[in-house]
Parts: C-alpha cells; sequence; structure tokens
C-alpha cells in the first residue's frame, strides 16, 4: 500500500513542470505550431504598430504569420486533398480559409493598420488559451485562472469586434484603391471574403453586426431629425446591401 501511494504521489508531481510542458506540447504538435504563429503575429503586430522596426516589413511579416495559422488551421480541419466539386464547396465553407484569403490579400497591398485588428485579436484569444494550459502544466495556472476568466468575459466583445472591423475595412479597402495604394482586385477580393465571413455557419458575428448596423441605420432614416435626401440615401444603401448578401446556407 504506501509502495502503490508512493508511486501516485510522484505521477502526481510530475504532472506539473517544465516536463510536463514538453510532454504535452509533444502530445500537440500542431497546436504548439499555432501557438507559435500566433505569437509571432502578435509581437509583429505591436511592432509595426509601435513603429519599432521597418513598419512595411513588420505588417507584411505580422499578415504572413497569420496566413501561416490558417494554413496549419485549415490543414488540421479537412479531410485529405482531393480535386472535387465537393471538396472545393468544402475548403470555402471553413472560416480559416476565408482568413487565409484575407492575409493574402492584405499582406500583397500597401500597410492599411485596420487590417491587422482582425488577425491580432483572434491570435490573442487562441494564443492565451493555450498559454494557460501550458502555464497550468507548469505548475503556474493559479497565477492565470483571473486572466483566463477575463478572457472568458470578453471573448464575445471581441468576437463583435472583429466583426465590425471586418465591415468597416470595406470602405477602407475601396478608399486606399482610389487613393492608389491598393490593387484593382483588392475590392472584389475583399467582397468576397466578406461574403464568406457573413454566410459562415460558425461564426455568426458577421451576420449579426450586419443586422445590428441595418436596424440602428433604418432607424436613423425614418427619425424626424433626419432630412429626407439623407433618409432615401440610407434606404437605397440598405437595399443595395440586401441584394448584394449571399444567400444563407444551413
Amino acid at each position: 500500500m504506501a509502495d502503490s501511494s508512493d508511486h501516485s504521489s510522484d505521477s502526481s508531481s510530475e504532472r506539473r513542470g517544465l516536463g510536463a510542458v514538453v510532454l504535452h506540447v509533444m502530445r500537440n504538435r500542431m497546436e504548439a505550431a499555432l501557438f507559435v504563429t500566433r505569437g509571432v503575429t502578435l509581437v509583429l503586430t505591436f511592432v509595426y504598430l509601435l513603429g519599432i522596426w521597418s513598419p512595411a516589413s513588420a505588417y507584411q511579416k505580422a499578415l504572413v504569420a497569420a496566413a501561416a495559422t490558417s494554413a496549419l488551421r485549415l490543414h488540421q480541419r479537412l479531410p485529405p486533398f482531393r480535386l472535387s466539386r465537393e471538396f472545393l464547396a468544402l475548403v470555402v465553407t471553413e472560416d480559416s480559409a476565408h482568413y487565409l484569403l484575407y492575409a493574402l490579400l492584405f499582406a500583397s497591398n500597401a500597410p492599411l493598420a485596420l487590417a491587422l485588428l482582425p488577425v491580432a485579436l483572434f491570435a490573442g484569444l487562441h494564443f492565451a488559451s493555450f498559454g494557460i494550459t501550458l502555464a497550468d502544466k507548469l505548475g503556474s495556472g493559479e497565477l492565470f485562472s483571473s486572466f483566463a476568466n477575463a478572457i472568458q468575459r470578453h471573448q464575445r466583445s471581441v468576437l463583435q469586434t472583429v466583426a465590425l472591423t471586418e465591415i468597416a475595412l470595406m470602405p477602407a479597402v475601396v478608399l486606399a484603391l482610389l487613393s492608389g495604394s491598393a490593387s484593382l482586385l483588392a475590392p472584389f477580393l475583399f467582397y468576397r471574403f466578406l461574403a464568406l465571413r457573413y454566410a459562415s455557419r460558425r461564426n455568426p458575428y458577421t451576420r449579426q453586426m450586419f443586422y445590428e448596423l441595418r436596424v440602428s441605420a433604418e432607424r436613423m432614416s425614418t427619425a424626424g431629425a433626419c432630412p429626407a435626401l439623407l433618409g432615401r440615401a440610407i434606404r437605397n444603401v440598405i437595399e443595395l446591401m440586401g441584394r448584394l448578401a449571399p444567400p444563407i446556407v444551413q
């Protein structure tokens, strides 16, 4: 009995510490790789925003790291590749495919600081989640429990911010085109990205934000203080956006 108790005690102690961290990383190599690429995205985003390094270089490298994250995540979620219409249809339903397109699009154009916000917020959420797991394995989980709770409390707000940023980037991309800092294809590719986000089955936040913006715009257009010409213009824009919205497949 004593030997069994000692063995149980030794096993319990081995569950924490550097060895436990290494073992967890070895057992979850893909998640560890994603942890690294997300960390790189976060670091390079801060480097770009603080102007510590060459802004254009840090901006592009942050988006390349985000593209690597999306590619790894896509590989993780998809079945083995096969050249078929069904496989391609499955690819375009994946959120990671949407953000692979997003990262490659903005990495190939002039820097637009707002474009880093969605990838940095997503990276921060998932980086913190895996980091807290590693801290727990190391034996320091208690120090990060309040941090984990804060992330859980604010996760919805973060995802809503990402969705609102995705929508706000559409006029920003059009303005970038008019100023000569974006390619002619950029608005069309970004519209395709936004349509995919709107139709996403796993992440409804973009669709919800479009709905909330439409409701707010309709209220504004019918308010007594709103000029008739402006109200008519708002309703025309709402109608146009309704026609452009992709069908939702349940």
